[in-house]
Parts: structure tokens; sequence; C-alpha cells
């Protein structure tokens, strides 16, 4: 009888046991694949109102991707219709990278170190990182508009074999590039910074869809699509732009230049796949500040004459005394540090100043645009309370009466006034200057803070009738399920009341436009601040009693998300 010992492993004793037989290793693709599926369908059973938005937004997507596709079908033989899908391919490219900086909560398989512990190597796993990225409705999407830019340029056999060449290599570009951007920066996105920068994503999205907008306006114009050739004449060099191109050049016979323009997407496709696997390779093997030593605190700089957390220093001394100072400097201290705060603030800064410069460059201007600054603004000092979501708590055990709940609701309308006051009258005096209309400045001002004291007002009793929570795990939900309809009825109610406060203001000034009366006109400035700081105060004065009595339903409607 031979023996074997167990524990070495080995053949008869004394003798080494012959190699195992090499076991293929499976590829990770259909797992991976898998677990996309198994993610989504998971993620749409959590709750109802997951699955309606998602289903509402893959029916409006697929909708107006094949929009899309019909439009660029009909413009098949339409003058300048390259120069337009060039276009459109380049735009979709820069939305699949900047999309991750600005939403990366979107996606949570976007984060590759929830991957280290598997014992992948990183060419298999971006095998099967790519394939399972083209599962979802941004593929789709990209797919569909790829397609239907393929079609319109694409005339002749030989076009149709390179259309398809060039749907494949456009979207495994923009799916590549979305990966890379988002493995290549997955430590700034999750950290506190990579959520701040996340809330420039609203003011991102306004920004844009003004410039889509004037885009479109200047393509009804005369010149049409031609307007378009200047810039892609140098995108259609720019890869996937290029492949999508390549098309027109072999509808035209220029086979030299599409096989450059596909040459270079395949190359920038491979630039991608390598820093694609690099960034995921230094990431995988690169310990993060967790796992390193704390770096000793930093010397504070200056002499102590800064402003410190406990509101010390010369700017806290020009603050008002007791409480409502306090509240104020909590709440400009909210704006800056708080991610969810801090996308409120600056879309609504960001939007108010882009409304009237809009309006100037489409040649209908007018200085009263500007109190969009004030409205915008305004709209802050609702939900005051959802805003601090379940920390509310500890505000609420500080108020124990009406006096109390008055100087908290006095603490953050002064906050916003700090800023609403300042940044109105660089919006109406800025856009008095673009439009040369400096006489009806006086008149924009008073109406515009007449507007900004009827909705503090409207806000301060919103906030204490209509709170909801906002949820604080999610870039993109700002009102937690099941009150969505308080947060509209809020918000339209307000709205509709703070135009009706304001309209003695805008009688008066039609009626002095009307009368002729124009050398009077300047009286709507004093009389518009007079009268809304009174609204303001009435509002405050109103609101205070109702938050002291309704502050347990106050405290469990915002804790709720």
């Amino acid at each position: 009888m031979t023996l074997t010992d167990p524990l070495d492993a080995k053949g008869p004793l004394g003798t080494a046991a012959p190699a195992p037989p090499a076991v293929p290793t499976a590829s990770p693709t259909p797992v991976f694949v898998s677990l996309k599926l198994a993610l989504l369908r998971n993620g749409l059973r959590q709750s109802s109102g997951r699955r309606a938005a998602y289903i509402t937004s893959l029916v409006l997507a697929t909708l107006f991707a094949v929009l899309q596709l019909l439009g660029l079908v009909l413009l098949r033989d339409t003058n300048h219709v390259d120069a337009l899908v060039t276009l459109l391919t380049a735009v979709l490219a820069l939305g699949w990278a900047v999309m991750p900086l600005f939403f990366p909560g979107g996606d949570e398989t976007l984060d590759p170190t929830r991957l280290v512990m598997l014992p992948l190597r990183p060419r298999s796993l971006i095998t099967a990182l790519l394939v399972s990225s083209l599962i979802g409705i941004g593929p789709l999407f990209t797919l569909t508009l790829a397609a239907g830019s393929a079609v319109a340029v694409a005339h002749g056999a030989a076009a149709a074999g390179a259309a398809v060449v060039a749907v494949v290599l456009t979207v495994l570009v923009c799916v590549a590039l979305a990966r890379a951007v988002a493995t290549a920066n997955t430590r700034l996105l999750t950290s506190r910074k990579g959520r701040d920068l996340a809330v420039l994503s609203g003011l991102f999205v306004a920004i844009g869809a003004q410039f889509v907008n004037l885009g479109a306006q200047q393509l009804g114009g005369e010149n049409g699509l031609a307007v378009l050739e200047p810039a892609a004449a140098v995108l259609r060099w720019v890869p996937p732009a290029a492949a999508v191109d390549a098309v027109q050049g072999v509808s035209d016979g220029a086979y030299g230049v599409a096989a450059a323009q596909f040459a270079l997407t395949i190359g920038a496709l491979a630039v991608l796949l390598w820093w694609w696997r690099d960034a995921l390779t230094h990431l995988m093997t690169t310990p993060d500040a967790s796992t390193l030593q704390a770096a000793a605190p930093r010397e504070r700089r200056g002499s102590g004459a800064a402003d410190t957390p406990d509101g010390s220093g010369p700017f806290a001394r020009l603050l008002p005394a007791g409480r409502s100072g306090t509240v104020l400097r909590r709440t400009l201290r909210y704006a800056v540090r708080d991610p969810k705060t801090k996308s409120a603030w600056v879309t609504s800064l960001g939007v108010g100043l882009l409304l009237p410069f809009v309006t100037a460059v489409q040649d209908n201007g007018s200085v009263y645009w500007s109190c969009w600054a004030s409205g915008m603004l305004g709209m802050l000092m609702y939900n005051q309370f959802g805003q601090d979501s379940s920390a509310f708590w500890m505000v609420a055990q500080t108020i124990s009466s009406p006096r109390d709940a008055y100087l908290e609701l006095r603490g953050r309308t002064l906050a916003l006034l700090l800023v609403a006051v300042p940044y109105m009258a660089v919006a109406v005096l800025g856009s008095a200057a673009v439009l040369k209309d400096w006489s009806a400045a006086p008149e924009a001002l008073g109406i515009a803070l007449a507007l900004l004291g009827s909705m503090l007002a409207t806000g301060a009793m919103s906030s204490a009738l209509a709170p909801y929570s906002i949820p604080q795990d999610s870039g993109y939900k700002n009102v937690a399920p099941g009150q969505a309809g308080i947060a509209w009825i809020s918000l339209l109610a307000g709205m509709i009341v703070g135009s009706v406060l304001c309209a003695p203001v805008l009688g008066l000034t039609i009626w002095l436009h009307v009368s002729g009366a124009h050398g009077w006109l300047w009286v709507v400035f004093p009389l518009g601040a007079v009268y809304g700081a009174a609204l303001a105060e009435t509002g405050l004065r109103l609101a205070a009693p109702r938050v002291a009595a309704r502050l347990p339903e106050i405290l469990a409607a915002v804790s709720k998300g």
C-alpha cells in the first residue's frame, strides 16, 4: 500500500506530487452582466416611487431618442446635415465625460473600489465592466442617437457598412470615456470635495440648457445648418465625432480621409482603455487616506483675528447679538458646507443672473427681468426647517415659545437678506448697464425688493404650515417619497400669494407709467423697500406662533427622509 501525506500534499512518501492540471479561468463578463441586471431589478423593488421614476425616465428617454432618430432620418438629404450630426456626436461625448463628475451617485457600479477584494486581473475586469456598462438608459439613448446620425449621412452599401462600424465605435468610446473619467476621479467623487463638485450640477444643467436654447434659435435663422460648419470642421477630427463624419466621407468617396478618421477613433478608444486600466490598477493597489496615519492638524494661520467656529471675530461683531445672530451665522455656514444647501444657493444665484443675460442676448431684454434674482433667492426661504433634515430636532429643543420661533426665523431671514440685497442690486444695475436703461433701475429695484419681501413672508408661513423632508442620501431627490404633493402645493401657493402681495407696488409702477408721471417713478424704490420689509416682518410674526404650536408635527415631517 502506498501512503500519502495529506498535509504536504505530496505523492508517495519521499516523492513530489505531480502538478495539478491547469484550471481554465472563466470570464467574469457574464457574472458582471447578471449583477448589473440584479442591481437594476432589486433597485426597482425597493419602492414603488423609485420604480415609477425609473419607468418614467425610461419612457421619456426612449421617446426622446426615437423622435431624434426620426428627425435625423428626415434630415437625410438636407444640406449641411453632416455638420449637425458631427456636432451632436461631440456634444454627446462631452456629456458622457462630465456627467460622472456631476452625478457620481447616479450609478453605484461606477465605484470600482467595491471590487478591490475580488481576485480579478485589470484586463478581464475592464472587459466585464465595459460590457455591463452597455446596459442602461444612457447607452440605449446613445445607441439611438448614433444610429440616427449615421443613417442621416449614409448613402450606398459601403457607407451603410461604415455606419455600423461608426455606431459601435461611438457607443464604445462614450462608455469607455465615462468609465475612465469616473475611475480616475473615484477618490475625489467619494470625498466631500466630490460632493461639493456635484452641487454645481444644477447650475451646469441650467446654463447648458440656455446655451442650447440660444443655439437652437441661431439654427432657425437665414443660414440654417450652415452656421454649424465652422465648429464641425474642427470636431470632425475629434473622436467619436470623427467616426460619424467618416460615414459622410465614405458616401462622398473620400475613403482615405474616412479611413484616417476611423483609425483616429480606434486609437482614441485604445488610449481610453489604457487610461482606464492604469487608473483602475492604481486605484486598487494604492492605499487611501483611511488606511494611512492621519496627518497632524495644521496650525492656524494668523493671530486670531479671523472668525472662529464659536462666532468670535470682526465679522461676528457686525451681526445682531443673541439668538438671531447665532442663527444667521449657522445658516451661512450651512450654505457653505452642506452639499444640499449649497446646491440650492448656487443654482438660485446662477439662474437669477443667467435669465436676464439670456433675454438681453435675445434682443428682448428688460431691466425688469432682473427681478428673477429676488424670486430665485426668495424661494430659498421655503421649507426652512426641512433644509435641516433630521438635525432639526436639535433646533427644536431650543424653541419653547413664539418668541424663540420668531428669533429663529428672523436669523434665517437675515442670512438671506445679507446675500440677496447686494445680489439684487448687482442684477438690476448690471441689467441697466447692459441695456443702457438707467432710468428704469430705481423702479426695477423697488419691485425686486417688494417681491423679495413677499417671498420671505410666504416662505416663513409655508415653512410653518407645509414642511417636508429633503433626503440627504441622494444627489437628485429634493423631496422624500410621499411628500411631493406637499412640496408642490407649498411652492405654488406661496408664489401665487407672494405675487398678489406684491401687486400694490406693481400697480403703482404701472399707474405712474400710464399717467405720464415718469418723474415720480423713483419713489418706487424707497416705497418698495419699505413695503417689502413690512411684508417680511409681518410674515415672520404670523409664522412664529404657528411654528411653536406645530413643533412636533414639523419635526416629524422633516425627519421622514
